[in-house]
């Protein structure tokens, strides 16, 4: 096999070296199962992307989407990087497109900034106890937010959802043992604090179980939050609501999502997440696994 080029990009960023950073890995056709988690360890970032032909009748490319440890079915900032870079390159084009994932064929709005980029099937979980989550994080029940309760949701990947007072998000200090039994199927925790009248939700997303400690900044958590915030009814029961992520700043990578959800009845029915994207870096690997 020849040697494969990639790109680094800054997902969620309002300028170089912020937001979340992503490998692109292109023509890895070939690649094994193997290989591919080989070189996401390498890149050790939060997520590596590798580009791919369609596989399914409907989708413009494919994604597969690897973190250092575990292979992901759909994670956002990934997903934005990749349409947003692909249309760069001319691979596909500007606006409407399909990427096909590991969740399935997701429709996807590229921009000359960036993408937005739709979740998956929005899912609700168990009630979880606030306490265990609140130590995991070295925090206490006086932190949590009564205002809300803790849960599992997804839309496209499955998170712990605590929520807490502002102030307390800083603080946090993640008990990597502790979160990863507390998460047993999920992705990870999403620790956050949420203001109905800002519309803005600060949070940090702990996830050792998948091999990232925290991450600066995940569009699938972002679309589960929404389908969370509709649930908790911290969102609008019914029709359209929009609201501003910030994360990362505990970690020097400040990261800023919007996102958007449809609900019916208190239950919330398409998400979608929005992230400008830059370009920092591109090579190639010289020596394939």
């Amino acid at each position: 096999m020849t040697n494969l080029q990639y790109d680094i990009l800054d997902v969620f960023a309002d300028r170089p070296y912020a937001g979340n950073p992503l490998a692109v890995v292109h023509g890895g056709e070939s690649l094994t199962d193997t290989a591919m988690q080989a070189i996401a360890r390498e890149f050790h970032l939060s997520e590596t992307v590798f580009t791919l032909p369609p596989t399914v009748p409907g989708a413009d490319y494919r994604v597969r989407i690897f973190t250092p440890t575990v292979e992901l079915s759909f994670a956002g900032h990934p997903s934005i990087g990749a349409a947003w870079l692909l249309a760069r390159r001319g691979v596909i084009g500007h606006g409407k497109v399909r990427q096909q994932c590991g969740a399935g064929v997701i429709p996807v709005r590229v921009d000359d900034d960036g993408a937005r980029i739709a979740g998956g099937r929005p899912e609700i979980g168990k009630d979880l106890d606030a306490a265990p989550l609140a130590a995991a994080v070295g925090l206490t029940v006086d932190d949590v937010d009564v205002a809300g309760a803790p849960g599992a949701a997804a839309a496209g990947a499955w998170f712990a959802f605590l929520p807490v007072h502002d102030e307390a998000v800083a603080r946090a200090r993640p008990d990597a043992a502790a979160l990863i039994a507390r998460t047993v199927g999920m992705v990870g925790l999403v620790l956050f604090s949420y203001s109905r009248e800002s519309r803005r939700a600060h949070i940090r997303m702990f996830a050792p179980g998948s091999g990232v400690a925290e991450d600066p900044g995940g569009g699938s958590s972002a679309v589960a939050l929404g389908v969370h915030l509709v649930h908790r009814g911290m969102l609008s029961p019914d029709g359209r609501s929009a609201f501003i992520i910030s994360q990362g700043a505990e970690i020097g990578r400040t990261s800023t999502m919007d996102v958007e959800v449809r609900a019916e009845s208190g239950r919330a029915m398409e998400t979608s997440v929005r992230g400008a994207v830059i370009a920092v870096a591109r090579g190639e690997l010289t020596c394939l696994p």
